[in-house]
């Protein structure tokens, strides 16, 4: 490649400001890569907008949904604005769960572009989104033959690469950083924060950061919450960021069961939802509490911005076992882990912090400690040396 800044366009189903993780992953990647001298377009949805707080990122809204009108579409604006590397940041769901854009390369009719192609798998977990075995099946081969007609594949974590590798050779494991900086406003004040969601001074405070969807738990805080107070703990739930994305259809209705269960429980004044907020506030969120709980499902992953945001700010974190090794998530250390379907063992952990500073001290430095591993310019290198271009011949 000859070009002298390169011309990468990324195409994402959402950007800022629609909410969702690969939104905020795509804006933090493309910022990353200005600052090594690239020159970014982003290709995504009609609902996102440009923003004039980032120069050097030319967002492209050109998208009102992504069937196979597509492909002529992609194809005209490729040929007119001849990037240099196509990046794709996928997520089932914020493609609409159509097959269009994973078929895109893959055409034998089609011309491939002169450029290096490149995708990132944000969510490999295809049995949530389509449990029926029919869509399965199809839902599989379309991701596997995404991965195979482009030049890179690249996954975020150990469970990914595992599900991947053996049907496409050229993978490479990128983990993602926190799309939330710690960077709470200049005048941060606890009890003024606490005060501001209607929290009192003196509550043990949980705090859980995402979207709810069935997949992460979020009926398992409320339980874990009411056994708190009833074991006398003056327990409040903080619910940090917007309450069900962009994206996933399903999370509306998993949200009406949480709310339900939480009204049930008596709980309504001990539950304190923020909305969708700037980040600064959601660091300030993040300080604020003493325990964040991340009752994944699926078990802890770095695929979750949820939990790298939670690591940023050094947060004593108590989540599930991952699926896969990882040798830096020591139970006790950086972490408390609790199995997924036991409320008590998930309770117990989280009084065991918020009864013992001595074990909150060391979670929350060892937390920090590992969350400078995934910054976002050794994210956007990563990234330029999978495209095959060594990151120091362009800064």
């Amino acid at each position: 490649m000859s070009r002298n800044p390169l011309r990468i366009l990324f195409i994402t189903g959402e950007y800022p400001p629609m909410q969702g993780g690969v939104a905020d992953y795509t804006r933090a990647l493309a910022r990353a890569m200005v600052a090594t001298g690239q020159e970014i377009g982003v290709y995504t949805s009609v609902q996102a907008k440009p923003t004039i707080n980032d120069p050097g990122i030319i967002v492209f809204p050109r998208r009102e949904d992504w069937g196979w009108g597509l492909w002529n579409d992609l194809d005209a604006f490729v040929a007119d604005w001849q990037p240099d590397v196509i990046h794709i940041q996928y997520q089932t769901a914020a493609f609409a769960m159509h097959p269009a854009l994973n078929l895109w390369a893959w055409r034998p009719w089609s011309q491939r572009p002169r450029a290096v192609t490149a995708v990132t798998f944000h969510d490999l977990l295809v049995p949530y989104l389509f449990p029926k075995a029919h869509w399965l099946g199809l839902r599989r081969w379309v991701t596997w033959t995404l991965a195979r007609s482009l030049d890179v594949a690249i996954t975020t974590n150990p469970e990914d690469t595992a599900l991947l590798r053996p049907h496409v050779s050229h993978v490479t494991e990128i983990p993602i950083g926190s799309n939330i900086p710690d960077n709470p406003p200049p005048d941060f004040e606890q009890s003024a924060w606490r005060q501001h969601w209607g929290i009192p001074e003196d509550a043990a405070l949980i705090c859980y950061f995402g979207f709810l969807n069935a997949s992460k738990g979020g009926e398992m805080l409320v339980e874990v919450l009411k056994r708190l107070v009833d074991r006398g703990q003056n327990a409040h739930l903080l619910m940090i960021g917007g309450r069900v994305g962009a994206s996933d259809p399903t999370n509306y209705a998993y949200l009406q069961r949480v709310e339900a269960q939480i009204a049930s429980f008596g709980l309504r004044e001990r539950v304190h939802w923020t909305d969708h907020i700037p980040a600064n506030q959601v660091s300030a969120a993040f300080h604020i509490s003493d325990v964040c709980l991340l009752p994944y499902r699926d078990g802890a992953s770095y695929r979750r911005g949820s939990f790298m945001a939670a690591l940023e700010h050094g947060m004593a974190i108590v989540t599930t076992p991952p699926k896969a090794p990882y040798p830096d998530l020591v139970h006790g250390e950086t972490v408390l882990f609790a199995p997924a379907d036991d409320p008590n063992a998930m309770t117990e952990a989280v009084e065991q912090i918020l009864t013992d500073s001595a074990l909150q001290q060391r979670l929350q430095t060892q937390a920090k400690a590992l969350a400078k591993q995934f910054g976002w310019d050794a994210i956007a290198a990563a990234c330029l040396r999978a495209y095959g271009i060594e990151p120091e011949e362009h800064a």
